[in-house]
């Protein structure tokens, strides 16, 4: 008698992919991140974005990639992508690092780096 077992097909998702919410920017609004595969690589939309009472704002970010070309490094590092930074409206080197429910994200650009701590919602 012949058996066959089928696994499940579905791909794994890298545990970089999910929602996440960023820290409070300049304006005080934080914002919620879609990040996803792209490819062989990441990007990252800005799904929603709130007031620092935790109302729903509209912004002209919202539906726009944040950042794309992230690339999987190891160790849950990720690099070499592209950031778009809107309050300054500059583009910038992308990289993040990754530690169970929260994504160290860092942009930098001629040698000046910011960065901030992302928490996971899903």
């Amino acid at each position: 008698m012949l058996v066959i077992a089928c696994a499940d097909r579905a791909e794994a998702r890298d545990p970089l992919e999910g929602l996440w919410q960023t820290e409070p920017d300049r304006k005080k609004l934080t914002s919620h991140i879609e990040i996803r595969s792209c490819a062989a690589k990441f990007c990252g939309t800005v799904k929603a974005a709130f007031d620092r009472q935790g109302r729903e704002v509209r912004t002209r970010n919202i539906g726009r990639d944040l950042f794309w070309n992230l690339e999987t490094l190891g160790g849950g590092r990720y690099g070499n992508g592209t950031v778009h930074v809107p309050l300054l409206n500059v583009m910038a080197l992308a990289s993040m690092t990754l530690a169970g429910d929260r994504l160290a994200v860092r942009a930098c650009k001629a040698g000046v780096c910011q960065g901030q701590i992302w928490t996971r919602i899903r």
